[in-house]
């Protein structure tokens, strides 16, 4: 019996209808995290005047989220590998929703610190969910793009929540977004009903006849019609010796995992810093409420951009000198915010910041997805997400605090910096991984 590995079968029906189907659906369910995510940092000016709340107490507004998306990455990896791709997803849609729109009702920081933690948790679990469901339906030769710029989503979702609070929060006060962040309940349930689980997934639990069926379904959306596999003509790769977060950490892996978890940390610093308090840095520097918050989403248009460009610059120059080259142009891109004076060079410096550092941690996606196999990829990526999200918990309060000590506005961009530089150092150790299909990745667990 001639045997075929399901990334063949991928790779011979190409780019498709159902290519696009996944990245649809799961590209909404990022739009809907981003929004949930980044409306704090639209909020966070009235809602420190109405709490009487401290520099630092109003940057941890900001944190709290991130320290849920910690959590939400440590837990999402080991359900998504043991319970599936398509079910996780939708579960911790719903737990983001439903705990973001009770908001609306809290009175005091703390009741507001406790659910942002817990919705954190769903939206922090969704994203490395998302970006190993990419990974394991798209042909190897788009990998890069594919697993890249699907964090664009996310972004846009940046770009949504600013564009709500600008024409919501003055005309309906603050609240009002929150009880729109809960919509995304609703479509869960939409994602059970129309999304297909991982065919590789599947198969690495041994029910090759459920990943038949799932790649037949494929080839029916793709090209119309499905051809016949017989029992056992499937190629299941060897299982690694280890699976979990033990095996992160296993002989063949731990190199690897530390160095993309030092990178995820420091592109959390600069990225979630920036995001969290670019619309009140601006807004303080005298630019207005409106004013100030449209350059903030001008920023995140040029992100998603970013996110895009970099999946395909990913499938063109290889991971790892992509992901370089988006690190090194974020640091620099920062100095110049930093030092820009007056607002056209805060236009078109907050521009390239957004587009440059969204490329880098975009560009990182396809490394950690391409760095573990089927068993524990998951995991794999959820992890190192989680710990990058140290950085992002921690950023936006110790730029509250560089903020006390009197830097001023250049001195905080100069501290952004210097996480760009280290995650660029970082990036040169990785090992590149353009090309390899996904059971080509070794088993060395």
């Amino acid at each position: 019996m001639n045997k075929t590995s399901i990334s063949q079968i991928i790779d011979e029906i190409g780019i498709s209808k159902y290519t696009f189907k996944v990245y649809l659906l799961v590209g909404l369910t990022l739009i809907f995290c981003g929004f949930s995510y980044m409306i704090i940092s639209y909020t966070m000016p009235q809602m420190a005047a109405e709490w009487s709340l401290t520099k630092v107490q109003t940057g941890s507004l900001a944190s709290w989220s991130l320290l849920g998306l910690m959590i939400g990455g440590m837990i999402a990896g080991v359900i998504s590998d043991r319970i599936g791709r398509k079910k996780s997803l939708a579960i911790f849609t719903l737990v983001f929703s439903l705990l973001t729109f009770p908001i609306y009702f809290v009175n005091s920081f703390e009741a507001f610190a406790i659910l942002r933690i817990l919705g954190g948790i769903g939206f922090g679990a969704c994203i490395p969910i998302a970006i190993t469901l990419m990974a394991e339906n798209v042909p190897t030769k788009n990998r890069g793009f594919f697993t890249s710029s699907i964090m664009s989503f996310y972004v846009i979702g940046w770009v949504v929540a600013g564009i709500a609070a600008i024409y919501v929060v003055p005309a309906y006060g603050w609240r009002v977004v929150y009880l729109i962040g809960g919509i995304p309940a609703l479509y869960a349930f939409i994602l059970l009903a129309t999304l297909l689980e991982s065919p590789h997934w599947l198969l690495g639990k041994g029910r090759e006849n459920e990943a038949i069926k799932v790649i037949q379904s494929i080839e029916r959306v793709a090209k119309g019609k499905a051809n016949e596999y017989a029992p056992g003509c499937l190629v299941i790769p060897s299982p690694p010796n280890k699976v979990g977060v033990s095996a992160l950490f296993s002989p063949g892996y731990r190199k690897t995992s530390l160095t993309l978890w030092i990178i995820y940390f420091m592109g959390s610093v600069v990225i979630y810093g920036i995001n969290g308090w670019l619309p009140t840095l601006l807004v303080g520097k005298g630019y207005g409420l409106v004013k100030g918050y449209s350059f903030a989403v001008l920023q995140n248009v040029f992100g998603a951009i970013g996110g895009f460009v970099t999946g395909y610059m990913a499938d063109i120059i290889g991971r790892k000198t992509n992901s370089i080259m988006g690190w090194a142009t974020t640091a620099v891109s920062v100095i110049l915010l930093g030092v820009a004076s007056n607002q056209w060079q805060v236009v078109v410096c907050g521009a390239l910041v957004g587009f440059a550092m969204n490329y880098g941690l975009s560009g990182t996606q396809p490394l950690l997805a391409e760095a573990y196999p089927t068993e524990f990829r998951s995991t794999g990526v959820s992890w190192a997400q989680s710990f990058g999200r140290v950085g992002g918990f921690l950023s936006p309060i110790l730029a509250g605090y560089v903020q006390q000590i009197g830097v001023g506005f250049t001195g905080i961009f100069v501290f952004f910096a210097v996480p760009a530089v280290i995650a660029a150092l970082m990036a040169i150790f990785v090992t590149e991984t353009k090309g390899k299909s996904i059971e080509s990745v070794n088993v060395k667990a």
